[in-house]
């Protein structure tokens, strides 16, 4: 007995001189105005194992560790990294606490916020910012997704990847996100956004390093399109040291994604290679065999040259350059409801050929200036370039010569003769039963853009002005053809090839000048922000005609439409506390009236009531709306199940109102030392939109519209739940998302079954294993229960959504 006790006491009293041996460093980490813990942030002794992140609570502890002197690296992705050399002794607790800045405050001031999430408590409006972080946690490459937990966003999915989005703001029309303003790095990047705004290319979100999203008075800054809001992609910073990141995933369906760059930044010069590279063979099945996916590749550059950062007047000139080359097996080729339901994931014989082949370039060059006594100055040169070409199945005839559309086709398999049949692979009777359209389009987008920021501060408040000015030109030329082909026993045969120029032959040009004044006053716990904008729109459209297709004009037509309108708006923000503030705006809402000139610009008052909260782990926002329009725009796209003329029409008055609500919280944020975070997410959207006018729609998918009658594509109730298990080695994810059902046309009353999409909850899950600070797995499923959903009929027929799919990766940063 006397043995084991003198055994005993030698080994605890060998563990007390190992534990005064070493010693501890702990403390918290909070963001810019140290107001919300930062969960997740990488805290570690540079050459050793020696690490952890913080908690839910944002703090951080590493115990036992030996004397000496070390290299101590506070790090997050999107974050400005801190480094400082600390020396410890044994026995001895350090506490050191951290603020950090996001990285995104080296953007330009054209961006939405040039201070990140910090930067959303100095506007008065809806605002989200979805981090770094945010994207990381799923490593989404589908817009959809990546924004299926924002408050107020109204989204009809396609093709399952989120490659041709349609996206609205509050009620507006999704079709092709043509009611919203897109930009990258604050620039416009629809292909025409004023001749044709219809979004047939999207900026790549698997690259961007964080997305904004404005809804209400804090968008008036960024048009022409003010009802819904404005989402601004950030893309990846030129970095401030030597680092880089490669990351490489496959999965379901053949899918493959490499995104990887590298940069640096000197005394007085930095840069930026990136690429992202992404690729599926599609999850349909075409009859009779065939690809129904896609291949893409993004590339990125950015150079930048600057002065001596403690310049007494510094400067600074940025060049980047981007391309995206897409090739996509695609239809707007869907199923009849029977089909559907036999086999979603379909894809009739018709569709064999369709494929459309996209290519973006985008060059700009950003000179920012700042000054002394806080006035900075930042203009911007850009110009974009975008050529697609949609080659896909129109029209088939029947035995009889009788031309359908496709649309009509599945609307009423029945009544088109042998038409359907032939659709489903049939041996044609003609020789010329299929006609394939090649809508073949080039766009341009060029401007110049000047934003000029003075803030100073006064004896009781401060004042902070922005003047804002850009000329822009952009184009759409449709320069189109029909092939023509026989279905011999499933297989198309061309028979007949069509002249360029000899179905759609017409340019559009647009020129515009764009010109905004917003101040914003701080007094006290106060803050009012007006501002207004101002649109001069000139519109012209040249048609030569199919009979000309070297446009010598000897079947010219003309049309044009302008438009001038003030935009005015106004925000005001009272801060309770320094955690928590109200808000409210109304502004007014605009969009461009097309070519025609007997089109009315898109008009509308809008409204909104606010209250965000944000302390430690918990934050929350809760807003109302209420758009009130007096005339709503409608668009005849071939997408929305039009005739595909692009043509604006007046939609007369109609109403949307909503609730939006979105709060997160780390359950586990009570625990301070506990090295676990429990992060729940919890995002819901009301949205009853209504026409107020009796009118006969031009466009076909709308037809007699009545007072009363809810907007198409516009879901009631939308709920998000995301809850993740965090630690500094492993992390798991899962996200659902409940989407309404939807009318496919306006109505009232109950849905009919013909004319709703379907309501569904998928459920997607991510997880990820770090092997150190800068390697880790990762994998992320999409609808896990593997659910079956109708999202649309449009644009002809029935589309599912994406089924269940899995994808393993491995990511390495340097």
């Amino acid at each position: 007995m006397n043995l084991r006790l003198l055994v005993t006491t030698c080994l605890f009293a060998f563990s007390l001189t190992s534990l005064a041996q070493t010693g501890m460093i702990s403390g918290k980490i909070s963001d810019a105005d140290s107001t919300i813990s930062l969960s997740g942030i990488s805290v570690y002794l540079e050459g050793t194992s020696m690490g952890t992140t913080t908690n839910g609570n944002g703090f951080y502890q590493i115990q036992n560790i030996p004397d000496g002197s070390y290299q101590m690296i506070v790090s997050a992705i999107g974050y400005t990294s801190i480094k400082q050399r600390i020396s410890i002794n044994a026995g001895e607790k350090l506490k050191f606490n951290f603020s950090l800045l996001e990285s995104v405050t080296n953007l330009p001031n054209l961006t939405v916020l040039s201070q990140g999430t910090s930067g959303i408590k100095n506007i008065s409006g809806s605002i989200t910012y979805l981090t770094p972080k945010e994207l990381d946690r799923f490593n989404y490459t589908d817009i959809n997704r990546t924004l299926r937990m924002v408050p107020g966003v109204n989204i009809v999915e396609e093709d399952g990847f989120g490659l041709r989005p349609n996206i609205g703001l509050r009620g507006t029309g999704t079709e092709r996100s043509s009611k919203i303003t897109v930009m990258e790095d604050g620039i416009l990047m629809a292909p025409a956004p004023y001749a044709a705004p219809a979004a047939y290319y999207f900026p790549t979100v698997g690259r961007m390093q964080g997305v904004e999203v404005l809804k209400g008075s804090s968008q008036i800054k960024y048009g022409p399109y003010t009802t819904g809001g404005a989402i601004n992609f950030i893309s990846t910073a030129i970095p401030e040291e030597f680092s880089g990141k490669a990351s490489l995933q496959a999965g379901s369906f053949g899918g493959r994604n490499l995104h990887a760059y590298v940069g640096d930044s000197h005394k007085n010069f930095g840069y930026l290679i990136e690429s992202f590279q992404y690729s599926s063979e599609g999850f349909k099945t075409l009859d009779n065999g065939g690809n129904t996916g896609f291949d893409m590749k993004d590339y990125m550059a950015k150079f930048r040259v600057n002065t001596d950062s403690d310049a007494r007047v510094f400067q600074s000139l940025t060049f980047k350059i981007a391309q995206t080359i897409q090739s996509s097996d695609e239809t707007y080729l869907g199923l009849t409801r029977s089909d559907f339901n036999a086999n979603p994931f379909r894809r009739y014989a018709g569709s064999q050929v369709d494929v459309i082949d996209t290519e973006q370039s985008q060059l700009s060059l950003t000179h920012r200036l700042e000054l002394p006594n806080s006035l900075n100055i930042t203009s911007t040169a850009y110009a974009t370039e975008f050529a697609r070409n949609w080659y896909k199945l129109d029209r088939v005839k029947d035995n009889n010569g009788t031309r359908h559309r496709i649309a009509d086709l599945l609307e009423n398999p029945t009544n088109g003769g042998d038409a359907f049949d032939v659709l489903t692979g049939t041996t044609s009777t003609i020789s010329d039963a299929l006609e394939v359209k090649a809508n073949n389009r080039t766009y341009y987008s060029r401007g110049v853009q000047t934003q000029i920021n003075y803030a100073f501060e006064g004896r009781q408040a401060s004042h902070d002005f922005d003047l804002g000015i850009r000329y822009h030109r952009d184009q759409i030329d449709r320069f189109q053809w029909v092939d023509k082909y026989a279905m011999q026993a499933g297989v198309m045969q061309l028979t007949e090839s069509g002249l360029p120029g000899t179905e759609s032959n017409r340019i559009v040009d647009a020129q515009a000048l764009a010109v905004f004044l917003q101040y914003q006053l701080k007094l006290g716990a106060f803050t009012a922000t007006p501002g207004i904008r101002f649109e001069s729109i000139n519109l012209d459209r040249m048609d030569y005609g199919t009979g000309d297709p070297d446009r010598t004009g000897s079947d010219l037509s003309e049309r044009g439409n302008s438009e001038d309108v003030f935009i005015p708006g106004i925000g005001l923000d009272y801060r309770i506390n320094r955690f928590f503030n109200a808000f409210a705006g109304i502004h007014k809402g605009f969009s461009p009236p097309g070519d025609r000139e007997a089109t009315e610009a898109e008009s509308s008052i809008n409204y909104e009531l606010g209250a965000r909260y944000g302390k430690n782990a918990l934050t929350w926002q809760a807003v109302l709306f209420l758009n009130d329009y007096a005339n709503l725009l409608g668009t005849d796209l071939a997408a929305a199940g039009g005739a595909g003329s692009g043509n604006l029409f007046n939609g007369g008055e109609a109403l949307t109102k909503g609730l939006e609500l979105q709060i997160s919280y780390d359950l586990l944020a009570n625990q301070m030392e506990s090295p676990l975070r429990l992060p729940i997410t919890i995002s819901y959207t009301y949205t009853d939109a209504t026409f107020q006018s009796n009118f006969d729609s031009d466009f076909g998918a709308w037809g007699q519209v009545n007072v009363g009658d809810e907007l198409p594509y516009v879901a009631k109730n939308q709920l998000g739940l995301m809850v993740g298990l965090e630690h500094h080695k492993f992390r798991f994810n899962l996200s659902g998302k409940f989407m309404d059902n939807m009318r496919t046309h306006p109505g009232q009353g109950d849905i009919l079954e013909t004319e709703s999409t379907d309501a569904y909850f998928v459920i997607d899950g991510s997880a990820s294993y770090n092997f150190s600070n800068r390697v880790s797995l990762f994998m992320n499923a999409t609808n896990l229960t593997d659910e079956v959903y109708i999202v649309a009929d449009r644009p002809a027929g029935l589309r599912p959504g994406m089924p269940r799919a899995f994808n393993l990766g491995l990511k390495a940063l340097f």
